[in-house]
């Protein structure tokens, strides 16, 4: 089990869902902590995707690069950090409900922490992440049942 484990439903098609979750450029529009994105090549994103994300943790802004792992389109992504000190492993999934005119979005998230980040995940990284997390899951759904469709 995850450190932190989200579902919710959304009133917009899975395929609307899946476009706008996975495409990197939308997580500041999401995610509180997120300052800015950046995809490290030029494909679409998918399997071997890296993506250099800045967070906004504690009272700084840090740049870590995420690579996808894990790339079943319309259906599932992982994702997992590869450098800085703290090093997100993200799993999300996006299921077709009511004959594909609403989606249920699962998202585990979990951390590890690497040197200065073994100090700051249980005292600043958890506790921001808990908060925060209530509010991207309500401000992505937002999004999608206002933006997409």
């Amino acid at each position: 089990m995850s450190a932190i484990h989200e579902e919710f439903d959304v009133d917009c098609r899975p395929e609307d869902a899946w476009a706008y979750i996975i495409d990197p450029s939308h997580m500041p529009e999401w995610q509180l902590s997120a300052v800015a994105t950046e995809q490290l090549d030029d494909r679409p994103f998918g399997l071997g995707s890296r993506v250099r994300v800045t967070r906004h943790i504690g009272r700084r802004d840090i740049p870590m690069t995420m690579e996808c792992t894990q790339y079943e389109p319309q259906r599932s992504w992982t994702v997992r950090g590869i450098d800085g000190p703290i090093r997100g492993n993200f799993h999300g999934e996006i299921t077709p409900l009511d004959d594909g005119r609403r989606t249920h979005v699962t998202m585990d998230l979990d951390f590890e922490g690497h040197g200065i980040g073994k100090v700051l995940l249980p005292l600043v990284v958890r506790p921001q992440v808990r908060k925060e997390m209530p509010r991207n899951e309500q401000l992505l759904k937002d999004k999608l049942e206002h933006t997409t469709g």
